[in-house]
């Protein structure tokens, strides 16, 4: 009964100092921190952000000011496992799984702090498999495959649903919107993956 109610004692403390950004009770107090059984990598002095983890593992990183920048789980300093990043501004980036520091399985990309607008395949840091990308208002504009974080194989929509390219191994020809949905960006030939600016037709703003 005694571990139990230690055990609890130390969740809710831990807890509220996080939640409530009370972080520089524990920064610097070995013995507090012993007794919380956590770790706190200080690195405020050469990358301008720390990391708190606990000993199975989970984990929290904020920045020089406090701000939580990610939530989730490590493996020797590195994030690995599932876990979200978050911007300086508390709005969600990204949600999913990492593998030695870095983006890799399934994971969802954000902007606004919960607008969806890709989810799928990472692979060190970049798309990689099959993916679909959304306009903000939640209609597809591309799903497929990618390969190095550029569109590979698939197939674009416009903002009614409409089928109006499709690529294969990198090439086609294609038409891009903002992601307002309703203005044309580039309509011209991919290569590579990536739009040929040589072969486009000249879009007016």
């Amino acid at each position: 009964l005694a571990d139990f109610k230690l055990t609890y004692f130390r969740q809710i403390l831990f807890s509220y100092v996080v939640e409530k950004q009370k972080l520089k009770l524990v920064k610097y107090n070995k013995i507090l921190q012993k007794y919380l059984n956590i770790s706190i990598i200080n690195y405020i002095n050469f990358q301008g952000k720390y990391i708190v983890y606990e000993s199975n593992g989970k984990g929290k990183e904020y920045n020089y000011e406090d701000k939580l920048l990610f939530e989730g789980e490590y493996l020797n300093g590195k994030r690995n496992g599932k876990g979200k990043e978050y911007s300086e501004y508390g709005q969600l980036l990204f949600e999913g799984e990492y593998l030695n520091g870095k983006r890799n399985g399934k994971g969802k990309e954000f902007v606004f702090g919960d607008t969806l607008i890709f989810e799928g395949e990472y692979l060190n840091n970049k798309r990689n498999g099959k993916g679909i990308e959304y306009y903000f208002f939640g209609k597809i504009i591309f799903k497929g495959e990618y390969l190095n974080g550029k569109r590979w194989n698939g197939k674009g929509y416009d903002e009614k649903g409409n089928i109006i390219n499709e690529l294969n191994d990198g090439k086609g020809l294609i038409k891009e919107y903002r992601h307002a949905g309703n203005i044309l960006e580039f309509e011209g030939e991919y290569l590579n993956g990536e739009r040929n600016e040589w072969k486009r037709k000249r879009i007016l703003w």
